[in-house]
């Protein structure tokens, strides 16, 4: 739900649900370490090499070694000279997946990240975007001033699903309690989150959910329960708020049990003509399948890649790059009938090689592999320095600046490329680009918090620790 668009009239709140997500520079790429040669810079123990092999549970395994060299995950030697070490971090009394975890999946590829990347941008994140200003007592994640099209510091619901899910997989518990609390201050007439608040906090400026936030949430507070256990500060543990969760969004924003609409009170006759692909996040079913014991996220999880398959076709010019439109019919015909009228791949559809290719990397879904090679062919063929923020469905350029350029597209178009050696230089290159911190010409909350979440992804620390086992302390 990245809000661009200006409220309209304030009776007709709901339908700015899905509106956007609130929205150079590169250094030469670094290279490629084989984890199993010298130089590798693994670890400065061989308990913690050693450590690093453990098998991930689910596609499990050590990263197969890419074209490039590698299969990615090398940690070159720091300003002192000591390699970085990698994870997995060995559990302590209090989280069982502390950072950096550094599980590499068998199904994918891996760039020469720096877990001290990855610290460095969370640090700045959290000092950018989280306050307490406005929060009720608790925490909150900010639009900055270079957010433009919603009111400066206010609040949107996908900010604290992003904020939650950082939050987990950095082990920051305090963060993520917080971040919860705040969203309860604010539940919509289903027990979900009402997407956009004041930045005072005094007031409501948009109500009703917006799924992709909730299911966001739903994920985290599941991944909480495994990582810490218990219930924190919450008054009911984890895993009871997360079933909790994922129940409001079966019985709210799940329609006839095989499709996600775009929220709690979307206002349409038919929902099967109005859909937002950038909000579908398949691996998060079969999580939600398996913590409720509700096969039927099986059937939504079907929805997606069937309406992906509907909307790749000759009439969008797009069968061949995947760039998908911000709104569409379930048939996968563009629609103006959205929020933002939006058909093209714009801020909202940017996501899609996050969500879909996490479901491969994760689980070794070929649908999702078969995705994102299009986009990964296409954004090769593009190359990272010249992608832009926007595109027809057709690959023709339809930047929404003129300068600069933004983490939310190069990012999820990196973690897309993991999928594949053949695209090791869009995954080298698009990961040195993301880790400047730099690509925020969509905004720094928006493009900050893609810039997070891919470097998380593309670290081996974005997981699903429903697959996984803690390394014992």
């Amino acid at each position: 739900m990245r809000r661009i668009g200006l409220l309209a009239s304030a009776l007709l709140p709901f339908l700015l649900l899905g509106v956007t997500h609130c929205s150079q520079g590169s250094l030469p790429a670094a290279p490629i370490f084989n984890p199993g040669s010298a130089g590798a810079g693994l670890a400065g123990s061989a308990a913690a090499g050693a450590a690093n092999q453990v098998a991930l549970g689910g596609a499990g395994g050590s990263a197969p070694v890419s074209a490039a060299g590698a299969g990615g995950m090398g940690n070159a030697a720091g300003a002192a000279g000591a390699p970085e070490p990698l994870g997995p971090t060995p559990s302590t009394a209090t989280s069982k997946f502390p950072f950096p975890q550094n599980r590499f999946s068998s199904n994918c590829h891996y760039p020469a990240f720096h877990n001290s990347d990855v610290r460095a941008a969370y640090q700045w994140w959290k000092t950018d975007m989280v306050t307490a200003d406005g929060a009720g007592g608790h925490l909150r994640v900010k639009r900055t001033p270079t957010d433009t099209g919603l009111d400066m510091g206010s609040t949107v619901s996908e900010g604290i699903g992003y904020g939650m899910l950082i939050a987990v997989y950095m082990d920051d518990q305090m963060l993520f309690d917080e971040l919860w609390k705040y969203e309860q201050q604010w539940l919509s007439m289903y027990g979900l989150m009402d997407w956009y608040i004041s930045a005072d906090g005094s007031m409501r400026l948009g109500t009703g959910a917006a799924s992709d936030a909730d299911e966001d949430m739903a994920f985290a507070l599941v991944m909480a329960d495994r990582q810490w256990g218990g219930q924190g500060s919450l008054d009911k543990s984890y895993l009871d708020v997360a079933k909790d969760q994922i129940q409001k969004i079966w019985d709210h924003e799940i329609f006839q049990s095989k499709l996600l609409t775009p929220g709690d009170s979307f206002s349409t006759p038919d929902p099967w003509k109005l859909v937002n692909i950038s909000y579908f996040a398949p691996s998060y079913y079969r999580a939600f399948a398996t913590v409720s014991g509700n096969t039927g996220w099986n059937d939504v999880l079907s929805t997606v890649y069937d309406t992906i398959k509907n909307t790749l076709k000759d009439q969008n010019g797009n069968t061949n790059n995947g760039l998908v439109p911000a709104w569409s019919t379930s048939d996968g015909d563009p629609t103006n009938q959205g929020p933002t009228s939006a058909t093209n791949y714009q801020y909202d559809s940017c996501r899609t090689p996050f969500r879909i290719g996490i479901d491969f990397c994760i689980n070794g879904e070929a649908r999702a592999k078969d995705y994102v090679a299009k986009t990964s062919q296409f954004f090769t063929g593009v190359g990272v320095a010249q992608i832009v923020d926007g595109y027809g469905l057709d690959g023709s350029p339809q930047a929404q600046h003129s300068t600069g350029q933004s983490a939310a597209f190069i990012g999820p178009a990196t973690v897309g490329a993991m999928s594949d050696p053949t695209f090791s230089t869009l995954l080298e290159q698009g990961y040195t680009a993301v880790a400047t911190r730099n690509l925020l010409v969509g905004g720094e909350y928006y493009d900050g918090s893609w810039t997070v979440l891919s470097m998380l992804m593309l670290s081996g620390n974005f997981l699903d620790y429903t697959q996984q086992q803690p390394v014992a302390f």
